[in-house]
């Protein structure tokens, strides 16, 4: 196991592990609930007991983080899993389990009986007793812990299921890659922050739309259209109309969101397309002409690309290919 967590007043802890070698197998299992017992903590979750074939054959690589009240992990698991159905284990939590790859099998009282979880879906539901569940090999799939207070009347005993890739949950999946990349640096205030804007967002997701008169819900929304623009630069549909339409939000909150970082969506998009275009002048082969650059990252012509890219970098696409042939 790779223990790279710190506790902040118990406020937030991370750990990562991989027992995906054979060899590590054996003692995966116990590796990961001490991880979890020692940065968690037993009092955001009880892990489950687990099945002997399990406890034998854990084969998991993956990452946990938490922030306060809250927890979420990050899970590729080679082997499959199961737990055992055990009596009692009161709780009053909400999980949401995102899959990806793979599926996530849950057993579950009679107001939801058991459920699987497919690949590119999510259950969110509010857990009162602990349960069995299963899940198969080579699963990928993010797992979140969260406190019911806020969330609990949203879901009304109801287990809510939807795509893994509507917009609501790609902002909550920008949310939580920035939490993994930034918790072991984060204040005191940062960990409030992190834990506000996890649980809004899981109510935009309980909700079905983004409620964006919440000033902290902006890096996620612009983090989620930074990486759905990454995506489709190349596309002559990219606009910031189309990152609002995809992310379920209008363009004025987007561009809100937006200027809360210093950048307008549109410089975004330009200085990307010109980020890419300056690594493909220098490519070592199969090099574009100016005009097939300034195409294929949508500037209206090419004396439009050379502007931009002289404005940009201080010289031309030209100037640049003769610099960087020099040296």
């Amino acid at each position: 196991m790779n223990d790279t967590g710190t506790a902040f007043d118990g406020a937030r802890g991370v750990f990562s592990l991989d027992s995906t070698d054979p060899d590590a197998a054996p003692r995966g299992l116990d590796d990961f609930r001490r991880g979890w017992e020692t940065q968690i903590g037993r009092d955001v979750f009880q892990l489950p007991d687990f099945t002997p074939d399990t406890m034998a054959d854990f084969r998991v690589r993956g990452r946990v983080v938490k922030v306060r009240g809250a927890a979420i992990a990050d899970l590729h698991a080679a082997s499959a899993t199961r737990t055992l159905d055990m009596p009692g284990g009161d709780m009053d939590l909400v999980h949401l389990y995102v899959v990806r790859r793979g599926a996530w099998t849950l057993g579950g009282p009679t107001t939801h009986g058991e459920q699987t979880v497919s690949a590119g879906q999510f259950l969110l539901r509010h857990v009162g007793r602990q349960s069995a569940f299963d899940t198969t090999a080579h699963i990928t799939a993010r797992f979140f812990v969260l406190p019911s207070a806020e969330l609990k009347p949203l879901l009304r005993n109801r287990a809510l299921t939807g795509s893994a890739d509507s917009a609501e949950m790609r902002l909550l999946a920008a949310l939580t890659d920035t939490i993994h990349m930034t918790v072991t640096e984060l204040g005191p205030a940062g960990v409030d922050a992190a834990h506000n804007t996890l649980i809004e967002l899981t109510k935009a997701v309980a909700k079905g739309r983004f409620d964006d008169v919440e000033p902290w819900l902006a890096p996620a929304l612009t983090q989620a259209a930074k990486d759905l623009a990454d995506r489709r630069l190349a596309d002559p549909e990219l606009s910031p109309a189309m990152l609002a339409r995809e992310l379920n939000v209008s363009v004025r909150t987007l561009q809100r969101a937006f200027s809360a970082v210093g950048e307008p969506v549109t410089s975004y998009i330009r200085h990307r397309r010109l980020q890419e275009a300056r690594l493909a002048l220098t490519a070592p082969s199969g090099r574009l002409s100016i005009s097939e650059l300034a195409a294929h990252w949508q500037f209206a012509d090419s004396s439009h690309f050379t502007r931009e890219f002289r404005k940009r970098y201080g010289q031309t696409p030209t100037e640049y290919v003769r610099s960087a042939g020099a040296r």
